[in-house]
């Protein structure tokens, strides 16, 4: 199979989850061997980064490629999307430090990719194909990533929230003729008692009950809803729980935790530079362990 390309380039325009700013995100396509790269168009110094995990910096609250003010952070959702439409070549621009959040999917890009279609190009795609069981543990988060030989990508994913209302949940990916209809609609989740002292310093200026699951441990009291109506801007009357869940709107899947988790995962993981073929299992993945396993991918992958 050979390399492919956006047919046309699209904008999509929308607010970033941490910053709060209005930034404009533009995909062009690229030439053969180009790989996929960020470019901040608001710097003088225009730097492109490659999206390789060497070069990501940050991954607290997503995943930041780049460094200092040339930085781009949360990349996953948009490198979720080229990854499960199969691009290879792709040039990114955007007029800010941060990639919009949207409704806190995937979504929204693949869509756009849909929209203005792709088209192959003529030189090879470099996949890279697992021929042995590779085991990878990051013991800071105890995650467990695993990938066996196969004829196609696959994943199978295990999230874990002992006393909490998601506890244990599985999500798979046959492969990625599947992303669009099971994973990409998949929103990014919180809980409530996580993000209210972000909340409170104003660290996630982009948050809202419209692009992300919120869940509650514990019953709300009229205090707390009354916070929550002036932190979201929300009535009172708009502001409800259901089956653990702070929102105007229910999950499209019970598991959709487990599948976000997924949809994370394969952005990430297209950090190595390359499309994979192989069957991961997948145990607590997170931006971190996934930086790091696709670091130690990169290796793997260079001494083959």
């Amino acid at each position: 199979m050979n390399q492919t390309t956006l047919r046309k380039e699209f904008r999509l325009t929308g607010m970033g989850l941490h910053t709060g700013r209005t930034v404009t995100v533009t995909v062009r396509p690229a030439h053969p061997d180009f790989g996929i790269a960020f470019r901040r168009t608001d710097r003088f110094n225009i730097v492109t980064v490659p999206a390789l995990a060497t070069q990501v910096s940050e991954t607290a609250r997503g995943t930041t490629i780049g460094s200092g003010r040339h930085c781009i952070a949360t990349i996953e959702h948009l490198m979720s999307a080229l990854h499960g439409c199969g691009i290879d070549n792709a040039l990114i621009e955007l007029d800010g430090g941060e990639v919009p959040i949207l409704d806190g999917s995937a979504r929204p890009w693949l869509q756009q990719i849909t929209r203005v279609g792709t088209r192959e190009q003529d030189a090879p795609r470099h996949l890279f194909t697992f021929t042995e069981h590779l085991r990878f543990e990051n013991k800071d988060t105890g995650s467990v990533f695993e990938v066996e030989p196969a004829d196609t990508f696959s994943v199978d994913c295990v999230i874990d929230f002992p006393k909490s209302v998601i506890g244990r949940q599985t999500a798979t990916l046959a492969s990625l003729s599947q992303y669009e209809s099971e994973i990409s609609m998949c929103r990014t989740f919180v809980f409530l008692h996580e993000i209210e002292p972000l909340l409170h310093l104003n660290l996630i200026k982009g948050g809202s009950l419209d692009n992300a699951l919120v869940f509650v441990n514990k019953e709300l009291g009229p205090r707390q809803l009354r916070r929550l109506e002036r932190t979201f801007h929300k009535d009172a009357s708009q502001i409800r729980v259901h089956d653990g869940v702070l929102n105007t709107t229910d999950p499209y899947f019970p598991n959709e935790p487990a599948r976000h988790k997924l949809l994370d995962f394969v952005g990430d993981v297209r950090l190595v530079g390359c499309p994979l073929q192989g069957h991961f299992s997948i145990y607590k993945p997170g931006h971190k362990a996934n930086a790091s396993f696709s670091k130690y991918l990169i290796e793997y992958i260079k001494n083959k």
